[in-house]
Parts: structure tokens; sequence; C-alpha cells
């Protein structure tokens, strides 16, 4: 998606409100967070009253609790437990259904594609989540058409990080916590006084016209040195890895013991290809009725362990 050149603009929490009704208008479903269960979830937005305002989120290894905090704003969260994939790469997806009539059988496609969907608060980290579904479902020799014909339809609106979980560490490889590329929009919230103001940033030029239907005005420079200050102050808070070499030395572990214990622990519950947000493994399943009449063809995610798989491909 090639940036566009356009002067970043500010919008209110009104103007938020404006800029969901706006991609409705345009047939989007608007897709983005919401406090619920327990954690941040993705599913519809109606209103900008539905964002989690006033919610971030406790992260340690093994622990993630929501609480309550006052002046955090409607995005001051940082990652929850969904990712953008149950949308683009759906954990089911039926190819097509048979069904007998006399003795021929026809073959039905499946149902009519989702509707063109809007995605708030897609984060850096999962942009460049996307960017590898991306590579391998529509750049590579192997093409997958139902999620380009997902892909195509959806309008991204990021959202650049102001606070880092103790587990984050995206610096270390260059996938935040500011978003570069690959959204339509992204913003930066700045909370003053308890209210929220957002920095606009077109990077195409349909990001661009939508910020031309709203109640904006020109981000001053003041508002975008505070927007600046507060996405380097979750670069402050992440945690740092030394990536030099850490390919090679994966490679060069194919046979560690590590992996026997990790495999040892593996339940079998597929948590981890739930959670993960660049998986693209599936497997197919036919199924028919006791009679025979009616047959359909449907594509799962496959959960596979690391360790299984590199011992399937080692024989």
């Amino acid at each position: 998606m090639k940036a566009a050149e356009h002067r970043p603009a500010a919008i209110t929490r009104q103007g938020l409100g404006q800029l969901i009704s706006s991609l409705q208008g345009r047939g989007y479903e608007v897709i983005g967070p919401r406090a619920r269960d327990g954690a941040i979830v993705y599913d519809t937005l109606h209103q900008v009253e539905d964002l989690p305002a006033g919610w971030v989120e406790e992260q340690e290894a093994g622990r993630y609790r929501l609480r309550k905090a006052e002046g955090s704003g409607l995005f001051g969260y940082t990652v929850g437990p969904h990712s953008w994939k149950r949308y683009l790469h759906p954990a089911e997806v039926r190819l097509f259904e048979a069904r007998k009539d006399g003795a021929d059988f026809h073959i039905l496609n499946d149902r009519e594609p989702p509707p063109p969907r809007a995605f708030l608060g897609v984060r850096a980290c999962e942009l460049a989540a996307i960017g590898i579904q991306d590579r391998v479902l529509t750049e590579d020799r192997f093409l997958d058409p139902i999620y380009q014909s997902r892909r195509r339809r959806v309008f991204i609106v990021a959202v650049n990080c102001t606070r880092a979980a103790p587990t984050c560490f995206c610096a270390s490889l260059q996938t935040g916590p500011r978003a570069r590329e690959g959204f339509d929009l992204a913003l930066t919230e700045v909370v003053e006084h308890g209210e929220s103001l957002f920095l606009v940033e077109a990077g195409s030029e349909a990001g661009a016209e939508v910020v031309r239907e709203l109640e904006s005005r020109e981000a001053s420079p003041a508002l975008c040195r505070r927007a600046d200050e507060a996405v380097e102050q979750a670069s402050s808070q992440l945690r740092r890895i030394d990536t030099a070499g850490l390919r090679e030395a994966i490679a060069a572990s194919f046979d560690h013991p590590r992996w026997d214990q990790v495999a040892g622990r593996c339940l079998g519950c597929a948590n981890c290809t739930m959670v993960c947000p660049t998986c693209f493994c599936t497997t197919v399943e036919d199924a028919s009725d006791v009679t025979g009449e009616h047959a359909e063809r449907w594509r799962p995610w496959r959960s596979v362990g690391t360790w299984y798989m590199w011992r399937a491909l080692e024989h």
C-alpha cells in the first residue's frame, strides 16, 4: 500500500465517532477492540462508545488481566488475545458443497464473501503479522483466492502504541511501536486532562478521502510533538532482544532437547494456532450425510507443533 503525501490532521473523540460512521456509510463493517469477558477482543463496532475507554491490561508471562485506569483514553491497552487473522484467514471455511439430484451431483460454490471490513485499532506488530500472511498467501507461488478476496476488501486504521506491556519487544524486530506502512489511516492518541485528541495520518488516497469528510483541523506542531513523545514513551518501555544471528542459531538447534521438553507439555488444545497472528497451516476435510445426498468440503486450521512438523520433514 503506497503512502500518500498528506499533512497530518487532528480530530477529537467526536471526530473518531464520525470516522466510524463514515466507514459504515461506505459499506464497511467496522471491526475493533471491545472490553468483554475480561479481555480485549475484536468484534463489530457500532459507535465510538463501544471502544474500551479507560481499560488497560496487565500482561506478564502466563498472566493477563484487565483493569480500569483513569486517563488511559480509548486505546490505552496494548494487544489482546485475538488477532485479525480470524477475519482474513478464518478458522473454518467451506470450500464447496455437493448435492445429489437423481443420478447427478451438482457442485455448489461457497457462500457469498463477507462484506468489506474496516479494521480499527491495528497495532504496528499486527500490521507486520498481516504482512507475513500477505507475502505467503498473495505474493508467493501458490495464491490463496479466499484470503485474497477478503484482504482486498479491508480498510485499515492503525493505532500507534503509547504504552508497552512487559512482554513487548517490537522495536528489536523493527515492527513497532509506530506503524510505518500498510495502513490507510494511522492514529496516535494524546490524552490531556481526561480528553482524547487524535493525530491522524493518511497512508493511502482512500484514507485521505475519508479524512476530508471529518470535522478535523490541521495538526499543530505541538500536537505532533506530543504524539511523538507518547510513542517514544512506549518505545522506552520495551524489552530489548539481541537478534544478531538468531535465525542461524535456531537453524543450528534442529535436534536440541529443548524441543522435546516443549512438545512434552503440549495438550493438543490448539491455543497456539488461535493466538498466533501469522500461522497459515490448514487441512481439508470432507463430510457427508448418512443418506449420501449431500456432502461438503471444509478447510479448517491445522494445528501442528513445530517439533512435530520438523520431525515429519526429517522423515
